[in-house]
């Protein structure tokens, strides 16, 4: 069915992400292949022209979910890539940064992590791999700018890079699990990479 204005009721923007956050929900309960156009738009208590209009498709709501938390996070990479100042604090703020934006998608990363690692659900092709080695080299240029400036020691550029993101996606899935008894205090990311980079500053 295409996008067209006609017969449609065009909701507000309320509706729309009522669309969205149904659409969410369902993918996250019952998997994105089981999931229907039908049950969305009776979660969000709109009809399917609504969702047509909006998003074209399941194909095309799924797509959008992602959509914003994947532009903000090009973007974010971008601007500390640009920054200055040195490099174990412009890496503790890049972690820090993608963290805060994980946390505020964590049903989406929950998505996510669910099509990624999980059996084929039908889903459209997004590469998050690709954002991942974005992610892998955006730390490891600024690991490299850190040995060069001699601010860290002459370490080899991929094994402190694995040292971080690999302190990053133990504190993200931490945060995913929502582990009884364990949390993520504000701090407690930054700290630990404190001490990463305490053996790795080069000494006076």
């Amino acid at each position: 069915m295409g996008r067209s204005r006609e017969n449609v009721d065009l909701p507000d923007e309320t509706v729309r992400n009522h669309l969205l956050s149904s659409a969410l929900k369902l993918f996250n309960l019952k998997g994105y292949a089981s999931t229907t156009v039908r049950e969305i738009v009776a979660e969000a208590g709109v009809t399917k022209p609504v969702l047509y209009y909006y998003f074209g498709s399941k194909e095309g709501i799924y797509l959008e979910l992602f959509e914003g938390p994947l532009r903000e996070f090009e973007e974010l990479l971008e601007d500390f890539s640009s920054e200055g100042g040195g490099a174990s604090d412009r890496l503790t703020a890049l972690c820090e940064a993608t963290s805060h934006l994980y946390r505020n998608n964590l049903e989406k990363a929950k998505l996510l992590n669910a099509v990624y690692y999980g059996p084929p659900q039908g889903t459209p092709f997004i590469n998050f791999e690709a954002y991942h080695n974005k992610l892998l080299d955006a730390i490891g240029k600024l690991v490299d700018e850190g040995i060069r400036a001699g601010e860290f020691r002459e370490l080899d550029v991929q094994d402190v890079t694995l040292a971080i993101v690999g302190v990053f996606h133990i504190a993200m899935d931490m945060m995913l699990c929502q582990t009884p008894g364990v949390t993520i205090r504000q701090n407690t990311l930054s700290n630990v990479l404190n001490i990463i980079f305490q053996g790795t500053l080069k000494k006076e």
